[in-house]
């Protein structure tokens, strides 16, 4: 396990008090602490502070109904129309060649 800081270890000194006044305990990084050996030994999975929160997923949205969708649609039926984009056949076993276009 790897070294802790004096300030997790030790607790949290509140400067305004004494400087004999007895430390406050840091109950949390205690907590912290405990977890991490835990997992470090094996006694549980993972340290529940390391897992994101569960969140609702957002409903995929539809692509079809995207700028972007529709742009391609209408690029598509265009090259279908001049005649640039065809379906493979045994007279035209490749697919067309973009080298003509500027």
């Amino acid at each position: 396990m790897a070294a802790d800081t004096g300030k997790e270890e030790f607790g949290i000194r509140d400067r305004r008090e004494h400087g004999g006044a007895p430390m406050r305990h840091d109950d949390d990084g205690l907590v912290r602490r405990t977890e991490r050996e835990r997992v470090d030994a094996g006694i549980e999975d993972y340290d529940p502070d390391d897992v994101p929160p569960a969140t609702d997923a957002e409903p995929p949205s539809d692509p079809t109904d995207t700028e972007s969708y529709r742009e391609e649609v209408a690029e598509v039926r265009r090259e279908t129309e001049e005649g640039e984009l065809y379906p493979l056949t045994e007279e035209r076993p490749l697919p067309p060649s973009r080298y003509d276009r500027s």
